[in-house]
């Protein structure tokens, strides 16, 4: 895009995912962005980005009247608030965008303090800002103004390399709850269960190998990122809290066979919601002309450890309930999401992750068979999950309650245990999504 015909951009928000657009967009070859955070930020900002093309304002009127492209970048809970302050300065004719996790509160603050000449074409990133923006689905939202916005929204966003997907705001948050909603709840309570058991599990061999990689690497991965990030969905998507609700509810049914020995029960369950998920009947392997699997050896994730297995100690051989798995796919069943169709519509990295594991345990009837075997006979693991049921049924009452400083304070109180280890968790992180979106390109 020539600079003469290139909008004029304006960021309203600088946390870390306005900062990620500002700077992407600049590198992208965009010559005019003007930022704004709270007014006390002014000065570090301004130092920040001194000679870099990127020009910060005192505050979001200053930005609203200068640009012609805006995009708020605030978290969902105070949004509305943020463009009622801010939404009647809007330059005559701009285009107005939200970065938000959870549209349907955006949707109601743009149609209520938007000047009504001000065209509407949302956007949404789905994957957070250390993640390379290439091939991620970046979901464009037009909901009112010329349909020429939406090519003006492509080109911005053009150096992305993003793939984009065509929603509603309706469909957006439908999406999102069936992507994000409960994936999020399962890292969550795996976090909060380590965390009350005072263990981190790198320091056992239990999970330091295969997919357990995944199960570590993906929960410090979220609690690294602000809580604000996951509160919003959860908390805003009606549609996400009855999911949430409902992988609590998986939980614990499933918890109380595996105790109670009813084993019949159990793997009847199980296969059932097999076969209603994958479309594999019991017993049988998943067919090979299906799509590839995202995960093709659970070695592969061995690199990208933590922890340091030791081949000679007992506890790497012993199995898994993988409860966190069997729920999710449980969950799934009963609420009728079908994952493989949202993930090639808007699969954020951390959900490819989480069906890939799924999905690894689930094709296999052997591995599948040795976790029903495990979770009805094996102890090693029972203290696990006996935190982990609890920690669902938290989160989900957390949720249904709505309190936002409550779930601030959970999330919190959990990160914080796990934070000397944020920063070599978020790097091997990195690289293992990326080793392994890169090995599903080379199976395309």
């Amino acid at each position: 895009m020539r600079e003469a015909e290139q909008p004029i951009i304006g960021i309203i928000g600088m946390g870390d995912m306005g900062r990620m657009y500002a700077k992407r967009l600049s590198a992208g070859g965009i010559k005019k962005i003007y930022v704004c955070d709270r007014p006390e930020t002014y000065d570090a900002l301004k130092a920040e980005f001194e000679g870099t093309g990127i020009t910060p304002l005192q505050d979001g009127h200053a930005v609203s009247r200068l640009s012609t492209f805006i995009i708020y970048s605030v978290e969902a809970a105070v949004l509305a608030s943020v463009v009622a302050q801010y939404g009647p300065s809007t330059r005559l004719g701009a285009v107005v965008a939200g970065q938000t996790s959870v549209k349907a509160p955006e949707k109601e603050a743009f149609e209520k303090w938007l000047p009504k000449d001000v065209g509407i074409t949302s956007v949404h990133s789905l994957h957070g800002p250390s993640v390379t923006t290439e091939g991620q689905p970046l979901i464009i939202i037009h909901h009112r103004g010329r349909k020429e916005n939406v090519a003006m929204v492509e080109e911005v966003f053009r150096s992305f390399k993003s793939r984009y997907v065509y929603l509603s705001y309706e469909q957006h948050d439908q999406v999102t709850a069936n992507t994000q909603a409960v994936t999020h709840a399962a890292f969550l309570s795996m976090g909060t269960a380590w965390h009350k058991s005072s263990s981190y599990p790198w320091e056992t061999t239990r999970y330091v190998s295969g997919i357990e990689v995944i199960k570590v690497n993906i929960t410090l991965r979220i609690y690294s990122a602000k809580w604000h990030v996951y509160a919003g969905l959860a908390l805003l998507n009606p549609s996400a809290q009855s999911q949430i609700h409902q992988y609590a509810t998986s939980t614990t049914e499933l918890f109380k066979l595996m105790i109670e020995g009813r084993g019949l029960e159990l793997e009847e369950r199980i296969w059932r919601a097999r076969e209603e998920v994958f479309g594999w009947r019991a017993g049988q392997e998943a067919p090979s002309d299906e799509r590839k699997p995202i995960l093709l050896s659970e070695h592969v994730l061995d690199q990208f450890s933590l922890g340091k297995a030791q081949d000679t100690d007992k506890e790497r051989e012993s199995p898994n309930s993988h409860l966190s798995l069997l729920a999710m796919v449980d969950c799934w069943a009963k609420l009728g999401i079908r994952p493989y169709e949202h993930l090639d519509v808007a699969g954020t990295p951390v959900f490819t992750l989480w069906i890939g594991v799924a999905e690894y345990l689930f094709r296999s009837p052997s591995l599948l068979s040795s976790a029903l075997r495990a979770a009805l006979k094996d102890t090693v693991h029972r203290p696990d999950d006996v935190e982990f049921v609890i920690a669902a049924r938290g989160w989900s009452e957390c949720v249904d309650v709505g309190n936002f400083e409550w779930y601030q304070r959970r999330f919190e109180e959990t990160a914080d245990f796990f934070a000397p280890r944020f920063e070599e968790a978020t790097k091997l992180g990195g690289k293992m999504i990326k080793a392994i979106q890169n090995g599903m390109k080379g199976r395309d």
